[in-house]
This record gives structure tokens, sequence and C-alpha cells, in this order.
């Protein structure tokens, strides 16, 4: 089925589950790679198969795998539930949440939920037309991290998928230089919005090519980019960024980096710029919004809204207006625009700090902690409990292997004042982060 996969006239309600010719890469693995025809019969297949159900969460490891579940469940008309985590203690939770709802993957994990259903190892196919799905459709339902308190749920129609997927591809094509499409490769996990939004939207509806692999040691991301043809593109974390500049890896050439999910230092990606050879582009977003900003973050510092995407700051936070959103939704970050509609993240309101008439951020005191030489890994946060002025004390995690709390606290000194300085400020092996480099709170507090 060579024919090129478009909308029927007269079917505005109903839009294709995929774009582009029935022979183009969907995915490859290093050994082979999975066209479109080919793809969308084990959709069908699997479709077929799946366990009566209204809502499933999908736990494939395999990033191919995951791309045919999820279309599986769209084509039966089930959602897809987006935990923020895959322990199995809150995929049970979510599950727990939502009548008539199972679990599916691939069987590598170590660890599933009761009535767990796994996809068969080969994976059965089906002929027929181009599956359609309802533009108004709920094929997924997101939930934030919980990094700034319980996680809640976001649902995503189809006909916002395809609007923020077409915003994407607008924000990031010129990375690929005229090429039809990339190649992805991503170090974040397809369960996580911005890893759906990179590696399974974007190669679903931008189009791209997606390896199914998720590397996560930089020697195995130098191995999973080899076998992807040019142009490659990168989708990362600062946190995996890091690591790839400091371990001094080779990289085959890429067309760009894409890197989310936490602040990116000018530093680091004017590093891995100069380091990898290719323009390191940040996106700023939300499970709530999808991505919504872009930047070079190694040359600028305002973020650039992506087309249809207006920004307007409010005292307490910042209400987003986009096509892909049916209202406008109001984010915790605080903005401040410039006159070309470009803007500046100041923060949360929520990590504004006010001790002693003095005043400062919980992610301007991260940064000056994380510059510390000697410290790999560290966050400040503010108590739930106030002390005994009624002011809730300022707290920090620190993994430094080499350096005492007090050479921690006296290097502080030289650079906050002193109503500032973390009690308690507690060395430990690791921080929590979870799979996109996020640190949810209560894990943080229960290491406190």
């Amino acid at each position: 089925m060579s024919a090129v996969v478009k909308t029927p006239i007269g079917s505005a309600a109903r839009q294709p589950l995929v774009v582009g010719n029935g022979d183009r890469t969907v995915a490859l693995d290093g050994r082979q790679r999975m066209d479109l025809e080919t793809f969308l019969a084990q959709v069908r297949g699997v479709a077929a198969i799946l366990p009566a159900g209204q809502h499933a969460v999908n736990l494939c490891e395999d990033r191919y795998r995951f791309l045919v579940a999820f279309c599986a469940v769209a084509l039966r008309g089930q959602v897809t539930l987006m935990p923020p985590s895959r322990a199995p203690e809150v995929v049970t939770d979510v599950l727990a949440q939502y009548p008539e709802s199972y679990s599916l993957g691939d069987g590598l994990l170590a660890a599933v939920p009761s009535d767990h259903w796994t996809l068969p190892e080969l994976l059965p196919e089906l002929q027929g037309d181009v599956p359609m799905i309802d533009e108004a459709a709920v094929v997924a339902i997101g939930f934030t991290s919980g990094s700034t308190g319980s996680p809640k749920p976001n649902p995503k129609t189809w006909s916002a998928f395809r609007a923020s997927t077409g915003q994407n591809r607008a924000a990031l094509e010129s990375l690929w230089q005229g090429y039809a499409m990339p190649h992805v490769v991503a170090t974040v996990p397809p369960q996580h919005m911005y890893g759906m939004e990179l590696s399974v939207l974007l190669p679903l509806l931008g189009p791209a090519g997606l390896h199914t692999g998720r590397p996560f040691f930089p020697e195995d991301v130098s191995r999973v980019l080899a076998e992807t043809p040019e142009p490659r593109l990168l989708a990362t974390t600062p946190v995996h960024l890091r690591a790839l500049v400091e371990s001094g890896v080779e990289l085959p050439p890429l067309c760009g980096i894409v890197s989310a999910t936490a602040p990116l230092s000018q530093e680091l990606a004017a590093a891995a710029e100069a380091r990898f050879g290719c323009e390191v582009r940040e996106v700023f977003g939300s499970t709530e919004t999808c991505v919504i900003a872009r930047r070079r973050t190694a040359r600028e510092a305002a973020w650039t809204p992506l087309p249809g995407v207006h920004v307007h700051p409010k005292p307490d936070g910042t209400l987003i207006y986009a096509a892909h959103l049916p209202l406008p939704v109001a984010l915790a970050d605080l903005v401040e625009l410039e006159s070309d509609g470009r803007f500046h993240l100041r923060g949360r309101q929520a990590d504004l700090l006010e001790i002693a008439g003095k005043r400062a951020s919980l992610g301007d005191l991260t940064r000056r902690l994380l510059a510390i030489p000697g410290v790999v890994d560290g966050v400040m946060l503010q108590l739930d409990a106030a002390g005994d002025r009624g002011v809730a004390r300022v707290a920090a995690l620190v993994v430094a292997p080499d350096l005492e709390e007090a050479a921690i606290l006296a290097a502080l000194r030289e650079s906050i004042d002193p109503v500032f300085l973390p009690r308690p400020l507690k060395r430990v092996p690791a921080l929590p982060r979870s799979e996109t480099g996020k640190l949810p709170r209560a894990e943080l507090l229960k290491l406190l």
C-alpha cells in the first residue's frame, strides 16, 4: 500500500491514525524496520484481541510496541491512562480510579499489576482500511508529575494531539534542514507527555521514523544513534544531556538535540552544542498544555511561543491560549513578556520565599547549590511545617560524595543570604528522580 494516507473529503469529524505513504519507515531497531503498512496491520490485529474495557495503562518498554498498543487502544475506543510513574503502586492507584480499566505490556517489566494483559510475542496482523479516529475522542489522560503536589488528570482528544503535533513540527523541522523527516532517538519514556509528543505523536502525525529503544547510559545512546539513519534527532533531558557531555562519549552526526522536563542551563546547552556539533533546542510545556514554546538556550534566554500559542501573565501565574486547547489553561509559572511576544520564566509563585523581609526563589537557590564544585546533584525546598516564627524552613538534599555538609553550607554562605541557608541540609547517595528527571515532592520529604 503505497498511497498517501489522507483524510477523505467530507470526513472532517474523523481523522486518520497516521500520515504518510504505506512504505515509509515508522520504526526501526538496528536489525529491521517497520513500514507504515505493516504497522497498521498490527494495530488492527492487536485491537481485535484487546481485553474489553474503557481505560488501559500502557506499560510497554519497547517503544514500537507501545506505539502499536496505544493506537490499538484508541482504535477500540478506549483511553490510554498515563500515570506519573510506572511503579506498581502508582499504576494500581490510577487503575482503581477509573472504571473498566486494565494494564497491558510487552512482558519486560519485573512487576505488574494483577489482571495484567501481555501483548503476544508475535503481533497479529489484519488487513483493512486506514483506521480513522473521531476528532473529539479522548484518547489519553495524562497525569501531572506530582512535583508540586498530587498528580492531576488531563484528558487529551485526538484533535488536540493533531494540533499540538503540527505546532511541534513547525517549531522543530528547521533542525532536519530539508529532509522529509527525521529519525527520533529518545531517552525519555513514551508514557511521559514529552516522550509521547516526540516519540509517539511525531512518528504518527509528523511524520518521523522512530528507534524502538530507550537508551539510558551514554554508551547506549551512542550505540542506538549509530543504528539510526540520518537525520538523527535526539530527544532527551538535562540530566541525560549532562551525562553525555561529561562522559566523553562520541556520538554520530545529529541534526539536533531537543531537551525538556527540567530547566536547561545556558552553560550546559553551550557545552553540548560545542561537543556534538548541533543545535540544542529546549522546549517548554506541561502535561496540561503539551509543548508551547522553544528557545536555543545556548544563545537566548527568552522563549518563543509556538504558532498559535498566546501567553497572558497573571499575578499568580500564566494563562495559556492555544489552538490545541479547548479552553485557556492556567499554569503556576510566572512569566515576563517582551514587546515581540517572547517571554521569560520567573519561577513559580509557590517557589518564591519571603523570610525576614528578604526575598528569594527556590529555583535560584538550587542553581547556586548546584554551582558548588563537588556537588553532583541537589535541590532546595521549603518544608510544609512552619518554624518557631511561623515561617516554613528551607531544606536541601545534596549528592556530594567528597564534601562534608559543613563545607557545603560554608560555600552557600558565600552566595546566598544567611536567612535562606537550608536547615536541614542532608547528603544523600542519589535524588529520587523520575524517569524524566523530575523530583516528586512527596519522595523528597520522605528523604528528609
